[in-house]
C-alpha cells in the first residue's frame, strides 16, 4: 500500500509540485545529503555528520523556499535535477554547463554559533560563492557592483 504524502518522510514539498517528480526529488535529496556527509566527515570527523540529519535539514531548506535561489531570489529549475550527463558536458563544455546555471543545489551556511544550516541555491551562485561565508559572499558581490558602477561612471565621463 503506497504511503500518503502526510506519512512520507520526505514528501515532495508543495513549492515543487509540478516542477519535478517526487522520485527524482528523493534521489536528489539523498545524493546531496550523502555528498555533504562525505565532505563534512573529512572536515569535522566521522561522528559529527549523520545522513538522516543532513537529509532532514536539506529537506527543510527546500520546504522553506527551495523553489527560489536563497541568494538571488530567482526561480530554480527543478526539471534539471538528475539530468546532468558527463559525456555531454565533456563534448559541450561551457555551453552545456551554462544550461545548468539554475540547477538547484545545496550550500552550507555556517552560523555564527558554528551550527550548520543548508540553503538551496543555483549551481551558478554556489559555484561563485565556493568556500566563502555568507557575509564574505555579500561583501564580494558589493565590491563587484561598486567596481562596475565606478567603471561605468568613468566611461560616461569620457563620453561627455
Amino acid at each position: 500500500m503506497p504511503q500518503s504524502a502526510s506519512t512520507k518522510l520526505y514528501a515532495l514539498p508543495a513549492c515543487l509540485e509540478g516542477e519535478c517528480a517526487e522520485s527524482a526529488y528523493i534521489l536528489w535529496l539523498r545524493r546531496k545529503a550523502q555528498a555533504h556527509v562525505i565532505r563534512d566527515r573529512k572536515r569535522f570527523g566521522q561522528e559529527s555528520c549523520i545522513g538522516a540529519m543532513y537529509r532532514q535539514l536539506i529537506h527543510q531548506a527546500v520546504q522553506n523556499g527551495g523553489d527560489r535561489d536563497y541568494y538571488t531570489g530567482r526561480p530554480l529549475d527543478w526539471s534539471l535535477i538528475s539530468t546532468y550527463d558527463n559525456e555531454q558536458s565533456k563534448a559541450g563544455r561551457d555551453v552545456y554547463l551554462r544550461t545548468f546555471a539554475n540547477l538547484p543545489t545545496v550550500d552550507h551556511v555556517i552560523a555564527k554559533d558554528g551550527t550548520i544550516k543548508f540553503v538551496i541555491c543555483s549551481w551558478r551562485v554556489n559555484d561563485c560563492k565556493t568556500h566563502l561565508t555568507e557575509d564574505e559572499f555579500h561583501a564580494l558581490c558589493e565590491q563587484v557592483l561598486e567596481h562596475r558602477a565606478r567603471r561605468n561612471q568613468k566611461k560616461e565621463d569620457r563620453t561627455l
